[in-house]
C-alpha cells in the first residue's frame, strides 16, 4: 500500500488514458489530497509459483501454537487457520501497530558473552513469501527476531534478507547494524524493487 499526495493546484497535473491527455481542473482543492493505492505487480507472485509446503503433525503444531500465542499478545482474533492464520495475526498486527511498536513487541537486551560465528542459510523464507511485503519482513521478523535471540540466548544474530530471491542469512555472533545503517531497513517496497529490476534487466 502506497500514499502519494497532491499539493494544491488550480489545474492538477494532467495524466495519460489510452492516448489521450486528461487535465483536471477543480474550482476548490483541498490544501493535500491523500489517495492510497495498492501496488500493480507482484513479483512474489508474478516470478514464480507458490510454493506448497507439507507440514508434518510438529510443524502445525508450532505454526498452530505462534499463531495464537500472536493472537493473544496483540487481542486481534481470526477464524483462518494453519499457516493462514499465522499470516492473517502478523498482517493485523502490521496494520494495527506501528514501526516502532511493531519492533517493541520482544524486549531488547545486551550482550555479554563470548563472539561465535555460525551462517545459517534460509534457502526461501515462507514468511516473506506468504506476507509479500518488505516492512512486515523487517518489523515482525528481522528485528523482532534478532532482539528475541539476543535476549533468551545471549546471542547476537544479523539476519540479513534478500529481497530478491527470498533468501536470509542469520549470522550468529555478528551484531545487526544501526537501523540507520541497515540495508534492510532501506529497501523499497516490492513495487518500486519490482520497476528498479525491470529497469536495469
Amino acid at each position: 500500500m502506497e500514499a502519494m499526495c497532491l499539493l494544491q493546484y488550480k489545474t492538477l497535473p494532467s495524466t495519460t488514458h489510452r492516448g489521450r491527455k486528461l487535465t483536471h481542473r477543480s474550482n476548490s482543492t483541498p490544501p493535500v489530497l491523500a489517495i492510497l493505492t495498492s501496488p500493480a505487480k507482484c513479483p512474489a507472485k508474478t516470478a514464480e509459483p507458490v510454493t506448497v509446503y507439507d507440514d508434518n503433525w510438529f510443524d502445525r503444531l508450532a505454526i498452530h501454537h505462534l499463531s495464537q500465542s500472536v493472537q493473544a499478545a496483540t487481542g486481534i482474533k481470526n477464524r483462518k487457520k494453519g499457516y493462514e492464520s499465522l499470516i492473517e495475526a502478523a498482517t493485523m498486527v502490521a496494520k494495527s501497530f506501528d514501526q516502532k511498536q511493531q519492533q517493541m513487541l520482544v524486549k531488547e537486551s545486551e550482550f555479554e558473552g563470548r563472539r561465535e560465528k555460525n551462517v545459517v542459510y534460509i534457502k526461501k523464507c515462507r514468511f516473506l513469501e506468504g506476507t509479500n511485503c518488505v516492512g512486515m519482513c523487517t518489523n515482525l521478523c528481522m528485528m523482532p527476531s534478532q532482539k528475541f535471540i539476543k535476549d533468551s540466548f545471549g546471542m547476537p544474530v544479523n539476519m540479513v534478507p534478500n529481497f530478491e530471491d527470498m533468501s536470509c542469512e542469520m549470522i550468529f555472533g555478528q551484531n545487526p547494524p544501526e537501523a540507520a545503517d541497515d540495508p534492510a531497513l532501506k529497501q523499497p517496497c516490492y513495487r518500486m524493487l519490482s520497476d528498479w529490476l525491470q529497469a536495469n534487466n
